[in-house]
């Protein structure tokens, strides 16, 4: 039975600021920063933000400058038009709950991976009720889209420092407010990744890359689109943990190829040793050695000739010889060079004590 995917998250388009008058809109922050729902949030964020009062006029000139180049991404909503409508979203309490040791405990316990009792407290927050994740995602984005309103006039001749500090405050609020819906999320990305893990692919790694998907897939989420996050976001965090399987695989596959290529001598039993990850890694530190020893040009022939390192395609040799301006007979030389080079100092490496591991 096919499964019904979940709709895509905003666009793009709907991230343009409206252009206010500058001179309707006042630079200090709106009084309802400063309502009770947003003491906790308002606490982590001085910690977070560095005044500005120190500052030159000059230097004032040259942060309103970075400012402007750094875009503010928010996911817009035709309720964010209104007014008063900060002060309706911070006066209705969120109601968190507190941590709890014995979630982070029970997500370890159900992982059935053997890993660090310390990651479980990723795992301490409670997961969010419907109506308290929509809160969330509702001021995440309508902080942010007071940051870009305030972004937009922005005027880096006659610098505002109060301005600057009411954007830093906006956006480190945003941020509390999303840490908090990913913190609730994590134990769905233990979920998801443990299915991935295999001697190739650590829980860490798988975690690590989880973890970021799962930012991603918040900043991305309408929250207007009526269903429920949890489902936009498996399928994120799914599509990404197999991406980073299959593109370490393939990784794997043209190392192993190339180290074969440079008459490598790779048994049976060598074949069964390089599936391990310590032996993996070995191979490959050998190898990145071995290029070092290379000339600029020869090593970025064989990277590219070989689809090593941030070469994700094999490269033609009239592709390389468009590259570094020379001709296609003059690439082929130098890579038969290098190739000899390697072969000579993989003569001399000896590979001996990785095939025991």
């Amino acid at each position: 039975m096919a499964t019904k995917l979940a709709p895509a998250p905003a666009t793009d388009t709907k991230n343009a600021a409206p252009k206010p008058d500058a001179s309707k809109l006042r630079a200090r922050p709106p009084a309802w920063l400063n309502l009770n729902e947003l003491n906790d949030a308002n606490r982590d964020a001085d910690g977070m933000i560095a005044p500005l009062t120190e500052l030159t006029n000059e230097e004032l000139k040259t942060r309103t400058k970075r400012r402007l180049r750094e875009e503010i991404d928010f996911i817009s909503n035709p309720d964010f038009g209104d007014t008063d409508l900060g002060k309706q979203l911070f006066a209705e309490p969120l109601n968190l709950a507190p941590r709890k040791a014995e979630l982070g405990i029970a997500a370890i316990r159900r992982s059935g991976i053997d890993m660090p009792i310390h990651l479980g407290r990723l795992c301490e927050a409670p997961l969010l009720t419907p109506e308290q994740e929509q809160m969330l995602f509702q001021r995440m984005n309508y902080l942010l889209q007071q940051a870009a309103v305030h972004r937009s006039v922005l005027n880096p001749a006659r610098p505002s420092r109060v301005r600057l500090e009411t954007i830093d405050r906006l956006i480190a609020l945003a941020s509390w407010h999303r840490d908090r819906i990913v913190e609730a999320n994590l134990r769905l990305v233990f979920s998801i990744v443990k299915k991935f893990v295999n001697p190739n692919n650590s829980f860490d790694d798988l975690l690590s890359d989880g973890i970021v998907a799962l930012i991603r897939a918040v900043e991305k989420f309408d929250f207007d689109r009526g269903f429920r996050f949890s489902t936009y976001a498996t399928q994120v965090i799914r599509r990404n943990s197999y991406r980073t399987v299959v593109l370490k695989q393939q990784e794997r596959q043209k190392t192993v190829g190339g180290l074969q290529d440079m008459d490598l001598d790779l048994t049976d039993e060598g074949r069964e040793s390089a599936i391990s990850e310590k032996r993996w890694h070995e191979l490959r530190s050998r190898l990145s050695v071995m290029l070092n020893d290379l000339d600029r040009r020869e090593k970025f022939i064989i990277r590219a000739r070989f689809s090593l390192g941030a070469h994700r395609k094999v490269h033609t040799l009239q592709s390389l010889a468009n590259r570094l301006g020379v001709s296609k007979e003059r690439v082929r030389q130098l890579e038969r060079r290098a190739m000899d080079k390697l072969r000579a100092m993989a003569g001399d490496v000896n590979l001996a004590e990785l095939e025991t591991q």
